[in-house]
């Protein structure tokens, strides 16, 4: 065996992982603008209502995950994020928690819901997630997650920021970020000790990495659609009479 396809040790491919963090969304030029105060109430709002897609849709992928997982442990714990997101007991979820954030932001509840405002790449990028969920094996589908490595310091970003640069947006409306600052982190601990056991030789490990790649590029080609809906005011159809 050569070096070059000896695995990584379970530290050496947990960096290789994190090190896919240049690619997260949080440095496309859309959440540039956005960390720095420079989107107006419309860019916003648009953001809002197409990341409104992608929370919907969570839940669903996380049931598609455990569809295919016949390990009763990993359920229990997966299972968690579905409850996150559609809500328990008092807790309404995150879901809800978005569709206020949208009321924050000046949109209306039924608009948000009737999902008139995504745009057709966005729905694209979602939807091939979800199916990705659905045919994956399960830990191939965990992996995928993993992009929630990055999440939370974007979460705190928006924290921080948000009440001075856009400060027309309740502050009642950021309570989604909130709360993803300490489940996204319990998250990944269960989704990357699922990765680092299952994926051992080199070839597997090299996967594990072009499936995190694929989980980021769907989130990048979102916010593709968005720059040019909303920062080049070029829509869908923009050029047909």
């Amino acid at each position: 065996m050569t070096t070059d396809s000896a695995p990584w040790s379970r530290e050496e491919f947990e960096a290789q992982l994190r090190a896919k963090e240049k690619y997260y969304h949080i440095y496309h030029p859309y959440h540039e603008l956005m960390r720095e105060g420079k989107l107006d109430r419309l860019q916003i709002q648009g953001w809002v209502a197409n990341r409104f897609y992608y929370q919907i849709k969570i839940p669903i992928k996380d049931a598609a995950i455990l569809s295919n997982c016949p390990d009763r442990d990993t359920r229990r714990l997966w299972l968690q994020r579905i409850l996150d997101h559609d809500g328990y007991g008092d807790d309404p979820g995150g879901i809800e928690a978005w569709l206020q954030l949208g009321i924050a932001c000046g949109l209306e509840r039924d608009a948000l819901l009737s999902l008139q405002h995504v745009l057709p790449g966005v729905r694209f990028a979602v939807d091939a997630y979800v199916n990705f969920a659905r045919n994956a094996s399960w830990q191939e589908a965990a992996c995928s997650s993993l992009t929630e490595m990055f999440a939370p310091t974007i979460h705190k970003e928006r924290l921080a920021g948000w009440p001075e640069k856009y400060p027309w947006i309740a502050e009642d409306g950021l309570k989604y970020f909130r709360k993803r600052v300490s489940q996204a982190s319990r998250d990944v601990e269960h989704g990357l000790a699922i990765t680092l056991e299952h994926f051992k030789t080199r070839e597997q490990q090299q996967h594990a990495l072009n499936i995190l790649q694929f989980k980021l590029d769907i989130l990048w080609s979102m916010l593709d659609a968005m720059w040019m809906a909303y920062i080049e005011n070029k829509p869908p159809y923009f050029s047909v009479d």
